[in-house]
């Protein structure tokens, strides 16, 4: 299992491409605030639940300062797909190899139906201006996941 990101702790930069293939930087939004939630996979009911609520709540998180990065194991292609089908209007970013979600503690050990396997795990990352982590959230439920992320960081609407 990778190591779970701390408060505090410097938040690893990455790049990753984006539904419509264009390259995307944690690092380039230094001087903000950034939200990167982890979802295993896009068009499945619960991903679509959770990026449509963070698509919901996008413009209260960005008065009060945050952009919304959502990344999945999912293929560009796929992802644009599921963009355009549920309107969704922020970053949508391809970890194939998840070298991303293992870097940020969102990848490994899941159990489903009995089973176990290796997968990625449904978290939040907040990542403030400075490049650290203000928030760090693991195994959040899909549903009323938001809502809870803005209480937490007291964000009304």
């Amino acid at each position: 299992m990778s190591q779970r990101l701390v408060t505090g702790a410097h938040a690893p930069d990455f790049t990753l491409r984006d539904a419509t293939g264009e390259d995307v930087t944690l690092s380039s939004f230094r001087g903000s605030s950034v939200i990167v939630y982890f979802y295993p996979a896009a068009a499945t009911p619960g991903c679509t639940t959770e990026a449509c609520d963070f698509r919901d709540n996008l413009s209260s998180l960005g008065a009060a300062g945050y952009t919304v990065l959502g990344i999945s194991p999912d293929p560009a292609g796929k992802l644009a797909a599921f963009s355009e089908k549920e309107s969704l209007t922020f970053p949508l970013l391809s970890d194939e190899d998840h070298a991303v979600a293992e870097a940020y503690g969102a990848w490994g050990e899941k159990k489903n139906y009995g089973k176990t396997y290796e997968g990625l795990i449904r978290s939040t990352v907040v990542v403030d201006a400075e490049g650290r982590v203000a928030v760090a959230q693991y195994n959040v439920r899909a549903t009323g996941h938001v809502a809870k992320l803005r209480r937490d960081l007291g964000i009304d609407r």
